[in-house]
């Protein structure tokens, strides 16, 4: 698979949006064989501006009309090749801006480890409480477990087929819960015996769960983005609640927990973040300054403000839910930078550029206002997410490369306890 891969998947959380289309569209597609299915299935959803400025390599493609077929697109065995084909001659991959280095004092070591299968599209990457590493196999139904002291890998294949795991988070007793974007369910895994145990969703709407996120108490929440949702299971007893975002087609995306243990998540189809009240289960939203922002994750520091990478402008930003105030940074790879994965370490934001070639590794200093990056050796192929584990390293999954990605940092930007340790 190409190492654009990643970039597919930005676009296609675009291309295969619920949004209906807006009127007819005036667009002309070139003659060939896949125009008319294109016409009439791909215009079904969005209007077809989407296709046409969308550019990606055949692979890119093919992986979106996967998003579309799971969205409930109407496309035959036989088509799928006719129009990937179509698509990837007529609308072929674009050129990315190049990656903007900037130096600083700060020291970082990136180290990048290839997955032992192939293809793999590796989406979520987690630090689980015994020091591994895991990561979604989102293309080969499988979730992967990393030792980094040993540098060996270990798989563990999905039961039901095509489950599309998406995003990863432990739990307190070792447990590996995943989303199952193609699938519609949440899944757990026990290492010990491989044994996994699915959540079910109770509204056949709520098809595509996205990212997950265990509050204090040991509730579960996540994203069910192209539904407009949120969900809540109870680990105890296995409930499963939906929550329907006020905006219609909000596309809620990733999320936070904050001190008071209360659940944020951002829209990414509006200018919108929004909280979860874990009590009432209300839904409050919080409007960004811009109306043209489109944040896609989101991180939180100490003080409970949350940092988000605004794809589609190219602009960190800080949003203050208690006083309602915003401020943003213009990305260092500029308006088509596309910052995607985001995490806080020792309350300084880290963050990857998707949309630069190569993907770079940006640092984000709040009190000096001041930007360093770093390059990711193989390309990256779109890094969207990265967490951090006890000792302040950052962990990333390059997707379109097929690897996981180790950012060690030095002893300034780790934990203080973990600094300590170092010296």
């Amino acid at each position: 698979m190409s190492k654009k891969l990643l970039l597919s998947l930005a676009a296609a959380v675009f291309i295969c949006s619920l949004r209906p289309a807006e009127g007819q569209s005036r667009i002309q597609l070139p003659d060939g064989d896949g125009k008319q299915t294109v016409e009439t299935v791909c215009a079904t959803c969005h209007t077809l501006d989407r296709v046409v400025d969308a550019g990606l390599n055949r692979d890119g493609w093919q992986f979106v009309i996967k998003i579309m077929l799971n969205n409930g697109a109407p496309l035959t065995e036989d088509q799928i090749p006719v129009v990937v084909d179509y698509l990837a001659k007529n609308y072929p991959e674009k050129p990315q801006p190049p990656a903007a280095v900037i130096a600083g004092s700060v020291r970082a070591t990136l180290k990048e480890w290839t997955l032992p299968t192939p293809n793999s599209g590796p989406h979520d990457p987690l630090v689980a409480p015994d020091g591994s590493v895991w990561y979604t196999g989102q293309l080969t139904n499988l979730l992967g477990r990393f030792d980094p002291k040993t540098g060996q890998f270990k798989e563990y294949h999905l039961k039901t087929p095509d489950s599309g795991p998406h995003g990863l988070v432990a739990d307190k007793d070792g447990n590996i819960w995943f989303t199952a974007n193609f699938g519609g369910y949440v899944g757990k895994l026990d290492p010990k015996n491989g044994e996994v145990t699915e959540y079910l969703m109770p509204d056949p709407a709520a098809k595509d769960p996205h990212t997950p996120i265990f509050d204090p108490n040991g509730t579960l929440w996540f994203t069910i983005q192209g539904a407009n949702m949120i969900g809540r299971i109870l680990p105890k007893t296995g409930e499963v609640k939906l929550l329907r975002v006020p905006t219609p087609r909000a596309q809620p995306y990733g999320m936070v927990v904050n001190s008071k243990g209360v659940p944020f998540f951002c829209e990414f189809n509006t200018n919108k973040l929004a909280s979860i009240d874990p009590s009432t289960l209300e839904i409050r939203e919080y409007v960004l300054p811009n109306p043209d922002s489109r944040p896609r994750r989101i991180a939180i520091t100490s003080d409970d403000v949350i940092w988000y990478g605004d794809f589609a402008r190219g602009y960190l930003g800080r949003f203050d839910t208690k006083s309602g105030k915003g401020s943003e940074w213009p990305s260092p790879g500029g308006p088509k930078s596309e910052p995607y994965g985001i995490n806080v370490v020792n309350d300084v934001v880290w963050y990857s550029e998707s949309g630069v070639k190569p993907n770079t590794v940006v640092r984000f200093d709040p009190k000096r206002e001041k930007f360093q990056t770093w390059i990711i050796p193989s390309g990256g192929g779109v890094v969207r997410n990265m967490v951090h584990g006890p000792d302040g390293n950052l962990w990333l999954a390059c997707s379109g490369v097929n690897r996981i990605a180790e950012v060690e940092l030095n002893n300034n930007d780790r934990p203080a306890d973990e600094a300590k340790k170092g010296q």
